[in-house]
């Protein structure tokens, strides 16, 4: 699935491959404005200088979508793909999660981020969680052993668990949680590890009180923000039996990916409504203190900071990116087939991304 000699079709069918539940959209359709316009600016990356063009294949880029003040001023799409095409968050889903929560606690549905996960949870009493908050969960500071390695051929513990859930559908992903040891003390240690998250679409299924992520995700955010298409999340298990995956499962149009990111831009609201609360959108997208010894622009709630001060986006697996920045109004979302591991294509995305947002249309 994740090979570069078929990935640009994988990442695009992912109903195909996994047992999926529907998140549905319904009501009137958010219209996007729109002023299309030739991406007329160049990049630089590794001392040389390239063109939107060239950065579509150096890229592996399957979609990419450009929004100024909320405006469509660019829409591609290449290999096949298309407006009604379905491509896979894989980790922006977790920014999908860091919103549902926010919802939750504005319903009081949590009563506060200070709390223990296992005030909710009290399966994960005896394991690496006990003592952990929802907000060092939300920060990815859960200090719980659980090495984010992907080596299938020589899996540790993230792997076989995907392995385990995802393909063979034997357990459920988040169950994992239950057994982890401690690594480090909470709050100590910023550690990324879709367990956090994982933890984090458990607690949510188990508040709501007897519905489903993919049903809450429909009422509190694919609904009111106008979607055009169905969203559906990747399941670990058959109906009746298996979770949404909420660290990574996410699917859904190029467009609806663009209105997500329009709506955070917009403080929470869509076409008017409000949706998010403007507080939970500033929170969870503050990059939280760093402590002694660490390094870098910083994570918020499921949110990556970038260089760029005040910017952010939501990241995933092999090139999928929703790129925030409050001070151009620019919108971005690229969606990419990226061969496993590849480092250098997300350092020249984050290039072409700068120049973007810092590109004024004419």
């Amino acid at each position: 699935m994740l090979d570069p000699d078929v990935n640009t079709l994988t990442f695009r069918n992912m109903d195909q491959l996994f047992t999926t539940r529907v998140v549905g959209r319904s009501g009137q359709v958010w219209s996007l404005p729109r002023t299309d316009r030739p991406l007329a600016f160049d990049y630089a990356f590794e001392g040389a200088r390239y063109t939107p063009e060239q950065f579509l294949e150096r890229t592996q880029t399957n979609a990419l979508l450009v929004m100024k003040d909320g405006r469509i001023v660019s829409e591609i799409y290449r290999n096949g793909a298309g407006p009604a095409t379905r491509f896979m968050a894989f980790s922006m889903t977790k920014s999908i999660t860091s919103l549902l929560i926010g919802v939750a606690l504005e319903e009081k549905r949590i009563q506060s981020l200070d709390d223990p996960v296992t005030r909710y949870l009290p399966e994960l009493e005896g394991g690496g969680y006990k003592g952990v908050t929802i907000r060092q969960v939300l920060q990815m500071r859960s200090g719980v052993d659980y090495e984010e390695r992907y080596d299938f051929g020589n899996p540790g513990v993230a792997a076989r668990n995907h392995e385990q859930a995802l393909v063979r559908n034997v357990v459920r992903f988040a169950d994992v949680a239950r057994e982890l040891p401690r690594a480090h003390a909470p709050g100590e240690t910023w550690a990324y590890k879709t367990i956090d998250t994982a933890v984090l679409g458990w607690l949510l299924e188990r508040v709501i009180g007897g519905s489903t992520v993919a049903a809450y995700t429909a009422q509190k955010l694919w609904e009111p923000l106008g979607a055009e298409a169905d969203g559906y999340y990747i399941m670990d298990g058959e109906p009746g039996v298996g979770r949404e995956f909420s660290g990574a499962g996410f699917n859904a149009t190029l467009r609806d990916f663009a209105r997500l990111g329009q709506m955070v831009l917009d403080g929470g609201t869509a076409n008017g409504r409000r949706i998010v609360s403007q507080e939970w959108i500033r929170e969870s997208t503050t990059p939280t203190p760093l402590r002694a010894g660490e390094r870098g622009p910083g994570y918020g709630y499921q949110w990556w900071m970038l260089v760029k001060p005040g910017a952010f986006e939501a990241r995933g697996l092999q090139g999928q990116f929703i790129f925030v920045d409050p001070a151009t109004r620019t919108v971005i979302v690229k969606l990419s087939y990226f061969p496993p591991g590849e480092s250098r294509s997300d350092a020249e995305t984050n290039a072409f991304l700068a120049a973007a947002a810092a590109w004024t249309p004419r």
